[in-house]
């Protein structure tokens, strides 16, 4: 009964883990949404904002990756 419960509790917190990939995927549709909605209103500023647009990118997947590796790190290490 106890292997069970731990078991289940594994995989539940793997599973609200797995919540950050949700939050990297909205951040990213939102940064790619605002970035375009800005390059339509002013086309000729839009390259200058490019590599911004791609370290914010970054930076929103980066804390999906994260929140991936904690959730196979609950499911398979321990």
């Amino acid at each position: 009964m106890e292997g069970e419960l731990a078991l289940m509790g594994k995989y539940l917190g793997a599973g609200l883990a797995a919540i950050g990939l949700a939050g990297a995927g909205l951040g990213v549709g939102n940064i790619a949404g605002k970035f375009l909605e800005g390059a339509l209103r002013n086309p000729s500023a839009a390259p200058g904002q490019t590599a911004n647009l791609f370290v914010g990118i970054a930076f929103a997947e980066a804390l999906g990756i994260f929140s991936f590796l904690i959730a196979l790190l609950l499911m398979f290490a321990v």
